[in-house]
């Protein structure tokens, strides 16, 4: 299944936030050396209580607009 989502870096907290049938992600890292993209994955694996192997980036790597790809058997 592919998820668009849109990240929002250098938050005040982390949190998933769901708008519009759009997944908007709140990390607290800067979008650097890969750093936020890292967070968002951790998040979503939380979220959808998978492990982060199971979540990639499929589109957007260095965009705040992403699609990423996760299993179909997640919530």
């Amino acid at each position: 299944m592919i998820l668009d989502i849109r990240v929002v870096p250098r938050a005040s907290r982390d949190k998933i936030l769901e708008e519009n049938g759009l997944l908007k992600i709140y990390v607290t890292r800067p979008a650097q050396d890969g750093l936020a993209n890292a967070r968002v994955i951790e998040l979503l694996a939380e979220y959808f209580q998978l492990k982060k192997y199971e979540i990639r980036i499929v589109k957007g790597q260095r965009s705040r607009n992403k699609s990423v790809q996760i299993p179909d058997h997640a919530k």
